[in-house]
């Protein structure tokens, strides 16, 4: 038997959830640079010596990457997600290095029904981007839509 999925009411403002373990892959880091973000601190140590932090770090776009690779595995392939409407904010805090060890903390702030479409509600998460030592790397706020188990609610 399947598990039941989270729907919009599984969340209520204020929880906050911590899960994943993702290790950064040095090729895999380099190789996502050098297709989508090609600039020198992502592509090789030698290059990175000239930049501002004067090493290798990950494309905050990788982050963003694996940011949605474990809400995928740990959340959002276990929920009625119906998709997002956008993004908020991304803020990239602390770099990303190949060796680090990343999970999420995920807090809701905040959920209310749709008034358009009653089968779902919108539910706005803070996903914080957490390394090893405990430093947020990057942080992103965006709501979700959700599709509601109980329709008459609405």
């Amino acid at each position: 038997m399947a598990e039941p999925l989270l729907t919009f009411e599984d969340f209520t403002p204020g929880e906050v959830a911590e899960y994943g373990d993702w290790l950064v892959d040095r090729e895999d880091m380099v190789a996502f640079a050098r297709e989508f973000d090609p600039q020198p601190m992502h592509l090789s140590e030698e290059a990175a010596r000239g930049t501002m932090l004067g090493e290798l770090i990950a494309s905050g776009w990788y982050t963003i990457a694996l940011l949605m690779r474990i809400n995928c595995e740990h959340m959002l392939l276990h929920a009625a997600s119906l998709g997002a409407p956008g993004v908020e904010s991304v803020e990239w805090l602390a770099p990303v290095r190949a060796g680090d060890r990343l999970r999420v903390r995920r807090t809701t702030i905040a959920t209310r029904p749709s008034k358009s479409r009653p089968e779902m509600g919108l539910v706005t998460f803070a996903f914080e981007v957490i390394n090893q030592n405990g430093v947020v790397a990057m942080r992103q706020v965006n709501p979700v839509m959700l599709g509601r188990r109980d329709r008459s609610a609405a």
